[in-house]
């Protein structure tokens, strides 16, 4: 695993966004992994382990989370702002490494320094709305879409279910503290190990001055949650223009992708294929060999 960051921008300045980066740069196949509202990109390391001989594995945070700067303007924790970061990301990932010497110098010179790679997106909940956002616009880059427990209808009650976690901002005295308190917020991502629940704890965990141990991720990012009661999110004009291969990932006990929306989403648009797993409910988080077969055997499909 390697670490980099690139510059996002918004009116209010510049801020990082980190991302760590698996398998060969000089890959054909590159695949794009976006996180949750909450969460960070080390939620994909086991995926990414599992994609690295196959593919370049690209894992993001998005602003305001993990390692990745807090906004300076709150209201910018926006779709608008997110897709823009996304847009500089994939520009990079797409972007043909440097030739070191005379010989590479020449040959940027005689062609573009871009290449046809295959570009794939995998999005878990938030991370999936923007994989639809951006495969949906015209000349899109994106030729395989996986959306993990999202889709075009987002029903207000799940909405107010997340709002009662979101700009939280606990404490506690000690990293189990911290882990009983993952579980618990975490339980619908189903069943996971012991080493699996240390994980998604110690990599989403920030220790403050006085030592007290909380979440990686700016509270504030919650400021549209606060302005104004939750809708219904409705997205099916983007999903009906969306043309590339998709499959759609859903935890069978959701609240937050229904069954008659994965459904749905089966008869519109790309027309996606639809896997479902017993005893998750929002969201599996791909962790588990069955979760991790089903994406790479869709990536690796041809085309």
């Amino acid at each position: 695993m390697r670490s980099d960051f690139l510059l996002g921008l918004t009116a209010s300045g510049f801020h990082k966004i980190f991302y760590t980066d698996w398998g060969d740069p000089a890959s054909e196949r590159a695949v794009i992994c976006v996180h949750g509202l909450t969460r960070n990109c080390r939620d994909f390391d086991f995926l990414a382990q599992a994609l690295a001989a196959d593919f370049r594995v690209v894992c993001p945070d998005i602003a305001g989370r993990g390692r990745s700067d807090w906004l300076y303007n709150k209201d910018d924790y926006s779709y608008p702002q997110y897709m823009a970061d996304m847009n500089a990301l994939i520009s990079r990932v797409l972007c043909k490494p440097a030739v070191p010497g005379l010989l590479g110098k020449l040959a940027d010179i005689l062609q573009s320094r871009f290449e046809p790679r295959s570009l794939y997106w995998v999005g878990t909940s938030m991370g999936g709305m923007l994989g639809m956002l951006l495969a949906s616009r015209p000349n899109s880059p994106i030729r395989k879409l996986v959306v993990n427990d999202v889709g075009p209808l987002i029903p207000k009650a799940s909405l107010e279910r997340i709002a009662t976690y979101v700009g939280k901002d606990p404490r506690f005295k000690t990293l189990v503290e911290l882990e009983t308190y993952v579980r618990a917020v975490s339980a619908p991502f189903g069943p996971l190990t012991d080493a699996q629940w240390q994980h998604l704890t110690v990599t989403g965990a920030k220790q403050h001055e006085d030592g007290a141990w909380g979440m990686s991720y700016d509270p504030d990012l919650s400021a549209p949650f606060r302005k104004g009661p939750a809708q219904d999110v409705n997205l099916w004009t983007f999903w009906d223009t969306i043309t590339c291969p998709t499959l759609i990932l859903r935890g069978a006990d959701s609240d937050l992708l229904l069954k008659s929306t994965a459904e749905e989403m089966q008869t519109r648009g790309p027309r996606a294929r639809l896997v479902e797993f017993a005893g998750i409910g929002h969201a599996p988080v791909l962790m588990a060999e069955d979760q991790i077969k089903v994406v790479r055997d869709f990536l690796l499909e041809p085309a």
